[in-house]
């Protein structure tokens, strides 16, 4: 069993918010179909780590989780800033029972572990222009990180990797309250998205303040899911 991981894939199979008119983005739901079934099997797992579908509901979004649970693999999903689809929980589970999607789980103040690899997510925060709820945002995001991380530990984790879909670090802004909780939890690996086109090569890759992080937008990836392990 491998874990990968890949965001922002932000299909819309019946939304009407097409993205091969985008640079580097033609033909994406084809070259994320043919890398996905290349490199992952049923046995493995991959983290959608937010703007999974521009469906304005779960109902909008359906026919693009038809063709993601259509794919190999189990599959665990965390919000991003553009899933509007995205309801409590228990909603999504039932959205998904009622139409056989069996192949996901909502990763949501909860966290998981695959061995002694703790799993942590949440849709993070990062304010480049600072205005006054965005601290409040910052705190409730932090908070449901540590929750994330808590539980990893508790299912056994003996190292957590934490997968957010904000980047904590961009150019010149910190989220400070997001890295505060890395570092209390003395987290090695942190995966992030949200970044694209040429905002990528601002995006932090490597070492900061001891925690290795690593951009996987699905155009910096080419559309080819990232191995965690």
């Amino acid at each position: 069993m491998s874990l990968f991981v890949i965001g922002d894939l932000h299909l819309s199979l019946s939304a009407d918010k097409k993205m091969d008119v985008f640079h580097g983005w033609e033909n994406y739901v084809l070259r994320l179909e043919r890398a996905w079934k290349e490199k992952i099997t049923e046995s493995d797992s991959v983290i959608l780590l937010g703007d999974i579908s521009w469906g304005m509901t779960l109902e909008e979004a359906s026919e693009d989780f038809r063709f993601i649970n259509s794919l190999p693999g189990k599959k665990y999903l965390v919000k991003g800033n553009h899933d509007y689809w995205w309801s409590t929980k228990s909603k999504i589970n039932a959205f998904f029972e009622k139409n056989n999607f069996n192949s996901f789980s909502v990763i949501h103040n909860s966290g998981l572990c695959f061995g002694n690899i703790g799993i942590a997510a949440t849709r993070g925060w990062i304010a480049l222009d600072s205005e006054p709820h965005d601290k409040k945002i910052a705190a409730r995001e932090a908070m449901r990180l540590d929750r994330s991380i808590c539980e990893a530990k508790k299912a056994g984790a003996e190292e957590v990797i934490a997968f957010l879909h904000y980047p904590p670090v961009y150019t010149d802004a910190i989220c400070g309250e997001i890295m505060e909780v890395l570092q209390k939890h003395q987290i090695k690996k942190c995966f992030y998205g949200h970044i694209h086109s040429d905002g990528c090569r601002f995006a932090l890759q490597g070492d900061f303040f001891g925690i290795n992080f690593a951009l996987v937008s699905a155009d910096y990836l080419n559309f080819s899911p990232f191995r965690v392990f």
